[in-house]
């Protein structure tokens, strides 16, 4: 992606089934969950690149050890930093005298939780990193949270929450989860201590009933009853006990394996099928609504709390977020660029033979694969028409000249290494910002050459302007065409994907653009003056306005002034941009319909509501997200 974005982050669960002893036989090491862990986060890494974080609790602690470890770090190499840590506690444990040592060593236990961060709501520090802990003495009543979720409805949870009776220290959403199942979890040990108390129970013996009859399930189901968003939320309790529970809409990812040793979930299918050797079809994907529950005895079931009515799972996800080494997501891109041929021809006037194809580094090379199909198919039937019309007079040499005929690819741009603005002044800035790309010379043959590069996504069109188009413009091609793989962003995202603001996407602009050249301004204001008339309205009421400023525009329409919008001032080289279409989209991704930045369709209505605030904000001249205290543009 040329624009990068923010986006959900990574969870790992997973519940050793055997006495550690066994692994130890078997694997040679105490640390085989915490190994397991570590791979599993870092193939998993492009999920979180700002915290990471993990937690295990041991489930033979006596009383007076520790049986909840947590360890979490900031930054790029936080994954590096959190095993290098929990390393070092192990190191010291192990060269303490035996009369001082716990039973076991820290973070060697039974049951584990990692997360990997995304900061897409713009809170950082320590204290927002996953897991997050809730500490209480007794054992059933700590628990431990981590997810890959953005609530649209923080709000209104909020409010519940206070209205029973509790005080959130904060106001972000895994603070007010964390809180809101906390609350549920101890109303429900309290129950049962009162249940088993009246029956004559007391001591380690009703605080063992308490644990083996603790149901998350129910717990889990009443708080979140009330929930919008997309979400994959996993726990653990200090007694031991599980979930992982994903959105009825199924807009966030989890799947699962288990076989007599080990019980995992993570968000990507990839990172599992890796780091334990198993195929595809050995992992099953979390339904939308469902939750995996383990016991603390190591049983577990997959339970429906919520009914999932009218999935969406999220498009994205296939585009551009998860890892492209998925199965499934390997060909899902491959064919997004092979459906994208019949619009590129029609962009070079059908003139293969003097197309260079390319790819803009690096997320978007398989749709790259899949476009190169689509070229290689039409030059095949190309070919067979040629031979097929003269096969009577054909020499062998023609023929053979018919048969070289290839496409034409190579490695246009490259992507330095990240540069550091070390000038402030912002003309010096955009130029340092255009050599983030490179190129390769002497691949194009000046003015006859049409130059293809394929994105897999253009959200702002920032880095096609200030340095894609312009570095590229230098080989003085005839003509610049640059292709999405995904349809035109047009819409936020409200459950987890940093793209809040509506002055951020390039499609809006281009539409806003349009609006003011055709004299068609008053668009914007009645948005504007439908919008504020709904603000307040129940979230269920709100429709999505917006899609009135891009209903008077075709699609082919805003694509051309987008690519005028991106085409630096000094350019002298046409450019076009071809975008995918919403159709091929469900064509190539036929059971992830979740298309809301492109289509406006949210699945939740506060999507709608938080699209309603976008405008608003964009309106009003408001630069932060939708739903926050802000402050004007000048």
């Amino acid at each position: 992606m040329s624009d990068p974005i923010k986006h959900e982050c990574g969870i790992v669960l997973m519940r050793l089934l055997k006495p550690l002893e066994y692994y130890k036989a078997k694997y040679g090491t105490t640390r085989f969950g915490l190994n397991n862990l570590y791979l599993l986060m870092e193939k998993q890494h492009n999920r979180g690149q700002e915290g990471a974080g993990i937690a295990c609790v041991n489930l033979n602690a006596t009383a007076g050890e520790e049986y909840i470890f947590r360890e979490r770090a900031l930054g790029n190499g936080a994954i590096t930093d959190v095993f290098n840590s929990v390393g070092r506690q192990i190191e010291a444990y192990e060269k303490m005298p035996d009369n001082e040592r716990c039973t076991n060593a820290p973070f060697i236990g039974e049951l584990y939780i990692g997360h990997l961060r995304y900061s897409t709501i713009g809170r950082s520090g320590i204290s927002y990193a996953h897991p997050f802990l809730r500490r209480n003495n007794w054992k059933s009543k700590n628990l431990c949270l981590a997810g890959n979720f953005n609530l649209a409805n923080v709000d209104e949870i909020f409010d519940h929450i206070v209205a029973e009776g509790q005080h959130p220290r904060h106001n972000a959403d895994t603070f007010i989860i964390l809180e809101q199942l906390g609350g549920r979890l101890d109303s429900e040990v309290e129950h049962l201590y009162t249940k088993f108390a009246l029956e004559g129970m007391a001591g380690q013996e009703l605080n063992q009933a308490i644990e083996q009859h603790l149901d998350l399930e129910r717990i889990i189901k009443r708080a979140t009853a009330m929930w919008d968003g997309g979400f994959v939320i996993c726990g653990l309790t200090g007694s031991g006990d599980a979930f992982v529970f994903r959105d009825k809409w199924g807009i966030r990812p989890a799947f699962y394996f288990a076989n007599d040793e080990i019980v995992v979930v993570t968000s990507e299918r990839p990172a599992m099928q890796t780091v334990l050797n198993i195929s595809t079809e050995e992992i099953q994907e979390l339904n939308p609504g469902a939750g995996l529950f383990i016991k603390q005895d190591g049983s577990f079931k997959i339970s429906q709390i919520h009914k999932s009515e009218n999935p969406a799972p999220c498009s994205f996800e296939r585009i551009y977020f998860s890892r492209g080494s998925d199965r499934d997501i390997y060909r899902e891109r491959k064919t997004l660029g092979r459906l994208l041929t019949p619009q590129i021809l029609e962009a070079i006037n059908h003139d293969a033979d003097h197309t260079v194809l390319s790819f803009i580094p690096n997320t978007a090379e398989v749709a790259y694969y899949g476009m190169m199909e689509g070229f290689e198919n039409y030059l095949n039937q190309q070919k067979t028409a040629a031979i097929l019309n003269k096969k009577k007079t054909l020499s062998e040499a023609e023929v053979e000249k018919i048969l070289q005929k290839k496409i034409r690819t190579e490695k246009l741009t490259i992507k330095d290494i990240k540069l550091r603005t070390f000038i402030t002044e912002d003309k010096n800035r955009n130029d340092l910002a255009a050599h983030v790309y490179d190129i390769t010379y002497g691949t194009i043959k000046e003015n006859e050459d049409y130059i293809v590069v394929i994105d897999d996504s253009i959200v702002r069109g920032t880095t096609l302007k200030q340095s894609i188009i312009k570095i590229l413009s230098r080989l003085k091609p005839k003509k610049i065409v640059i292709v999405s793989s995904s349809p035109q962003i047009r819409y936020p995202d409200c459950y987890g994907i940093d793209m809040s603001r509506m002055s951020e996407f390039i499609a809006f602009n281009a539409a806003i653009e349009l609006l003011k050249e055709r004299g068609m301004e008053n668009v914007i204001h009645d948005v504007y003056k439908k919008s504020k008339e709904q603000e307040n309205q129940p979230k269920e009421w709100i429709v999505n306005h917006v899609k009135d400023i891009y209903a008077p525009f075709t699609d082919t329409e805003i694509a051309k002034k987008i690519g005028e919008m991106v085409t630096p001032d000094n350019c002298t080289v046409e450019v076009e941009i071809i975008y995918q279409t919403i159709e091929n989209l469900h064509v190539a991704c036929p059971k992830h319909n979740g298309d809301w930045y492109f289509s406006g369709n949210y699945p939740t209505p506060g999507g709608n509501r938080i699209v309603n605030q976008a405008f608003i904000n964009y309106y009003e001249k408001n630069d932060l997200r939708p739903g926050k205290q802000t402050t004007k543009r000048k």
